[in-house]
């Protein structure tokens, strides 16, 4: 396996893993993670009559399950070293099999959002596991096709997400999203349990608490400001917003030159030396701010303006995410073979290119176009995230995987609330702003109106992160590994 299974994060015994049952068992747990998290989007507009509650409280349940990914995540590569892979894979699925337990009898609001932590619980010690786990059983020249199946899954869970969910409620009630979901985790318990095997050493190395703290403040804090400010009440100059947001820099701040002091580092942000990794970074964290932004401002106008149920606004996003999930694998092997470049590029120019002309969406705009833009859009990703992230952490030597995961995964739950939450709060403020200068701000048509304005607006901010994505690829290049030490160019 040469340097993917190097230094102390490697199993002595690696002849004897049973890569496919623990591919397997990661997959399907990963698979209703993500799931259940898409599938609750489609119910918002039905849960925000349910529940009485604004756009921007229900949004919530989108970003606080993020808030708690990004709170959590950056202590998994301490967890990497602590417990075994089996530990942290059974305590994954029990926080998930609790919180959607939970969710599925939730009687009120509150208790659908605490349900929402514990699921995210479960996902924050899931993600950075699945990861870490590939980076040790696949020698890099197979990583990326490894990759693909991975994005393969993580995206077709999403994708069907929006469509059961619609039918469920459809049918059903939004309470079934997580009934659904139940036995499947209970199935990946149970298969984990018998064919999950431990890949890494234990090293247990010092834990320190104060890391944790100003981690937990400083990422906490960012996306509660950014989060608080789409739910108005002040917006962007709120006290809250702007106090959140500083406690939150000062914290991170103090997180980043204590790992660097310290022998024993929570996260190892030595890993931010290497170009490509931070550029493959990059990539991922644009990829997670268009698709959490755009799949929850779609379904809201495609429901909310142009009076489509959950089931056809779900419809609509399907072949989008399919298409997305099916191209996974093939853009991993492709990655494999060329590298990232021809991929990266090319796909930016597709998103960009889509976003543009979704962006100007209206209740006249034909449903096949929508459908057609979306899916572009959804295809330009899979050109992007995969080749990316695996290009970026095959730079990583052996012993950084786990602080590199921790940190990808991190900053990517990050992004996607901030992503989340600024579309929210632009779609809100563009909506406010039209109703204030109307004359009779109760019309229909004026309602209308102002909620198309505000959707598109919110479409042109994922455009422009779209834009900067694709100026930071130009710069882009394959990682090419000698040996087994890695070296960090220039040093």
């Amino acid at each position: 396996m040469e340097a993917a299974v190097q230094g102390s994060y490697s199993t002595p015994q690696q002849k004897d893993l049973r890569v496919l049952p623990i591919m397997i068992s990661l997959l399907v747990s990963g698979f209703i993670g993500l799931f259940s998290e898409t599938a609750l989007n489609i119910a918002i507009h039905e849960l925000t009559a349910v529940f009485d509650i604004s756009k921007a409280t229900a949004q919530w349940l989108t970003t606080g399950y993020l808030l708690t990914l990004g709170i959590l995540v950056p202590v998994s590569g301490l967890l990497l070293q602590w417990f075994t892979t089996r530990q942290l894979f059974m305590a994954s699925l029990a926080f998930s099999i609790v919180g959607t337990l939970i969710a599925a009898l939730a009687p009120s609001f509150a208790v659908l959002m605490v349900a929402r932590v514990l699921q995210a619980a479960g996902t924050g010690l899931l993600l950075p596991l699945m990861f870490n786990t590939i980076l040790i059983i696949f020698p890099i020249e197979k990583r990326g096709a490894a990759m693909g199946v991975i994005g393969l899954v993580i995206m077709f869970a999403p994708a069907i997400g929006p469509t059961v969910a619609g039918l469920l409620i459809e049918k059903l009630d939004w309470h079934w999203i997580f009934w659904l979901s139940l036995p499947f985790l209970l199935i990946a318990l149970l298969f984990g349990m018998r064919f999950m095997q431990n890949v890494t050493t234990i090293t247990k190395p010092r834990i320190d608490v104060m890391s944790i703290v100003l981690s937990s403040i400083g990422f906490g804090g960012i996306v509660f400001g950014f989060s608080s400010a789409g739910e108005g009440g002040g917006g962007w100059g709120s006290p809250l917003v702007i106090g959140s947001m500083v406690i939150g820099f000062i914290a991170l701040l103090l997180f980043s030159l204590r790992q660097f002091k310290t022998a024993q580092p929570m996260i190892n942000l030595r890993v931010f030396r290497y170009p490509m990794f931070v550029l493959g970074l990059m990539m991922v964290l644009f990829c997670m701010m268009i698709i959490l932004s755009s799949m929850l401002i779609l379904p809201l106008y495609l429901q909310g303006a142009m009076m489509l149920s959950a089931l056809s606004a779900g419809l609509m996003l399907l072949p989008g995410g399919l298409m997305n999930g099916l191209l996974s694998p093939v853009m991993g092997r492709l990655f494999d073979r060329f590298g990232p470049r021809g991929l990266v590029i090319p796909g930016l120019i597709i998103v960009s290119a889509a976003m543009w002309f979704l962006s100007g969406i209206t209740p006249e705009t034909p449903i096949a176009l929508i459908i057609v833009l979306h899916s572009s859009i959804m295809v330009g990703i899979s050109m992007v995230w995969m080749p990316s992230q695996t290009n970026g952490l095959n730079q990583l030597p052996p012993e950084l995987y786990p602080d590199g995961t921790a940190v990808m995964n991190t900053l990517q739950q990050v992004a996607g609330a901030i992503g989340t939450a600024v579309a929210v709060s632009i779609l809100s403020n563009g909506v406010a702003r039209q109703l204030a200068g109307a004359a009779d701000p109760t019309d229909p048509a004026t309602v209308l109106q102002a909620t198309t304005v505000g959707t598109q607006h919110a479409l042109l901010f994922s455009l422009a992160v779209t834009v900067c994505g694709l100026i930071m690829a130009l710069f882009i290049r394959r990682v090419i590994v000698d040996a087994p030490s890695h070296r960090v160019p220039g040093h």
